[in-house]
Formats: structure tokens, C-alpha cells, sequence
């Protein structure tokens, strides 16, 4: 672990460090109750056009996720909302709600990414669950346009904002996927989300898999194909 700013940082840096100096650099922020460990196995199977270094952020809160069991997260949740959720079928709509301690939160992943001494035009942004909705607020609130984002299963939140401040990031392409039988964060947040950034000038579109919150191999097959992109 590395110590970015205030955060708690895995890295999987470059194979040849002098190529160091060039590399993009794809952040990937964990969902609720994981930790920095949760996504590193995704370096094993992402595939780049050009050299890559892998951070994995460790989130800021340690968090209760069973008797003796703690993981971390980003911001608290309604876990007894998420709960009846999942027991009814009815899908919580997040597009209006805003993470508690949202202004700190955003201070402290913007120390993070400066620590990096990184350029914007180098960062790809990207998350699982609730780190795909860091994620995305980081980079619609970047003081410049980063190089991507990365989406898995995440959803529309705090949209008032979201959709102004996704004017400024037109043209801008991104990428999505989600499982149709999500029932952690509904499909149906997810397709708000795409329609809000496609409707602010985003390229991109919602990949759906039959599956639940998860990353199957064929969204990452998918997510190599527009990182290549780049």
C-alpha cells in the first residue's frame, strides 16, 4: 500500500519502469464493504494499448458488513433500504440523493490524484457499485476533462448537479456495463445515468449481461475494447 494524499493506495505499476514517464494511469475505486483488494484482480485480465499503471484506492470508512466482519466504503448507506429492496424486487431510485461528508470526500480524492503529480489527459476514472458513482463525480468534476471512465454497475445519483456539470464534458466517451438482474443497484439507475451523459454531448452506451452485480468476462472483454480505444 502506498499513501496518496490521505488515501490508502494498491498499485500495479508498468513492467518496465522507464516506461513510467508515459503510462496512463487507471484508477479504480472499490464498491461498498470491499476494500483496495476487491478489483486487483481485474490487472490480471485488462488489456491497454499502451502502458498502464493500476491504482486501487482504499475507501476512507471501515464499515460493518457482518458479526466481527468490517470492510470499507466510501460514503454510509441505507443498508435496511438496500435490504427491503432486495427482498420486495422494488428498486430504490438514488438519482436525487447525495453522499453525507460529499465535500470532504471529493477533497480528499482530488489530494489523492494530485499526489500522483499525474496529467489529467493521462487519468482514466473508473469504479464498481459505489466506486463507479465516485468515479463518475470525480470526472465530471475535474478541473480538466480526464482521459475516460469506467462504469460497472453503478447508477444515476445526485443528478441535479451531475447533469450541469456534464455539459462541460461533451464529447468526452465513456464506458458502461450492468447486469439486467441487478438487485444492488437497479439497471434501471444505470440506464438514467447512460441517458444523462449522452444527452450532455457523452459518447458512450450501456453494455447489459444477464447477470447480477458483478463484472462477467464478456463486460471486460468490452471494457478492453474502449480502453484500447483511447
Amino acid at each position: 500500500m502506498r499513501k496518496l494524499g490521505t488515501v490508502q493506495c494498491l498499485e500495479v505499476p508498468v513492467e518496465d519502469p522507464q516506461q513510467e514517464a508515459n503510462a496512463d494511469y487507471l484508477i479504480l475505486f472499490h464498491g461498498y464493504g470491499a476494500d483496495a483488494y476487491d478489483l486487483r484482480s481485474l490487472s490480471d485480465v485488462i488489456v491497454t494499448s499502451k502502458p498502464t499503471h493500476m491504482i486501487f484506492p482504499q475507501g476512507v470508512l471501515e464499515v460493518p458488513i457482518g458479526p466481527g466482519w468490517t470492510g470499507r466504503a466510501w460514503w454510509n448507506i441505507d443498508v435496511e433500504a438496500l435490504q427491503r429492496a432486495a427482498m420486495t424486487g422494488v428498486p430504490r431510485d438514488l438519482s436525487e440523493s447525495k453522499a453525507d461528508g460529499h465535500e470532504k470526500l471529493t477533497a480528499r480524492i482530488f489530494e489523492m490524484i494530485a499526489a500522483l503529480k499525474v496529467p489529467w489527459n493521462r487519468l482514466i476514472l473508473g469504479g464498481f457499485s459505489q466506486g463507479a458513482m465516485l468515479a463518475t463525480d470525480i470526472f465530471l468534476r475535474a478541473p480538466e476533462t480526464p482521459k475516460g471512465l469506467v462504469i460497472l454497475s453503478g447508477a444515476l445519483v445526485n443528478k441535479t448537479e451531475w447533469k450541469e456539470l456534464a455539459q462541460k464534458r461533451a464529447g468526452s466517451r465513456f464506458f458502461m456495463s450492468h447486469g439486467q438482474s441487478d438487485m444492488v443497484l437497479s439497471h434501471k439507475g444505470a440506464a438514467q445515468l447512460e441517458t444523462l451523459l449522452n444527452q450532455a454531448g457523452l459518447k458512450g452506451s450501456l453494455m447489459t449481461f444477464q447477470g447480477g452485480h458483478e463484472i462477467p468476462m464478456n463486460a471486460i472483454q468490452k471494457l478492453n475494447d474502449y480502453l484500447k480505444s483511447l
